[in-house]
């Protein structure tokens, strides 16, 4: 499935940030650690002082980038928060976290949000036992995520479920079963992202 954020190493080269983790990202980030361009060598990454606009940008790039959604999602998605009791920032992420593909990906069913997002959208994943095609449906508390049973033998999903590290306190994952359980909305300390959401809310106070 194509991307609208283009190769998934020069987006990080140009934050300077492992925003996902893969072994070839990060060999890509050590081996180039300047931003891509004609100019990136030179340039380096500038210590001087962004204006604020830009460090809010930046954060809002991120923020769309980790969670593998376009412009026009995100700005619902803080549309929806900002509607919401509580702080938007953390209402925002909460959201992005109940994303169906970001669930496939915490869960370990998916190398990247890309992969997860496609494994999704091509009806490779069951949400309490009906398939679910729609990779931003919003997960519940309860509900049971499982990869489909033609994809447990898939030999990539089975290699992500072996490398499975730490699963978010919220998911509650079985790897012989290939499901996972959505057990609680996040906290704001249970979502660990390289962006400061704050400065997002601030992008988006700006355009209202």
């Amino acid at each position: 499935m194509a991307s609208n954020h283009g190769p998934k190493a020069k987006v990080q080269r140009r934050f300077g940030e492992t925003l996902i983790y893969r072994p070839k990202y990060q060999r890509i980030l050590e081996k180039r650690s300047y931003p891509p361009g004609e100019h990136g060598k030179e340039k380096q990454y500038r210590s001087g002082r962004r204006s604020d606009y830009g460090s809010q940008l930046d954060e809002k790039q991120k923020l769309a980038f980790i969670y593998n959604v376009r412009d026009q999602q995100l700005r619902n998605y803080y549309k929806k928060a900002d509607a919401m009791a509580g702080a938007t920032g953390t209402n925002m992420l909460q959201l992005l976290e109940r994303r169906l593909d970001n669930l496939v990906y915490k869960a370990g069913f998916a190398a990247t949000p890309w992969a997860a997002r496609q494994m999704v959208g091509h009806g490779h994943v069951l949400v309490n036992g009906s398939k679910v095609d729609l990779p931003s449906y919003v997960c519940k508390p309860g509900d049971v995520i499982a990869v489909s049973e033609k994809m447990r033998k898939n030999v990539h999903v089975i290699e992500w479920i072996e490398q499975v590290g730490t699963q978010p306190a919220y998911l509650d994952v079985n790897t012989e079963t290939f499901a996972a359980t959505f057990t609680h909305i996040p906290e704001r300390k249970e979502v660990q992202i390289l962006v400061d959401i704050q400065l997002v809310v601030e992008y988006y106070n700006r355009l209202t």
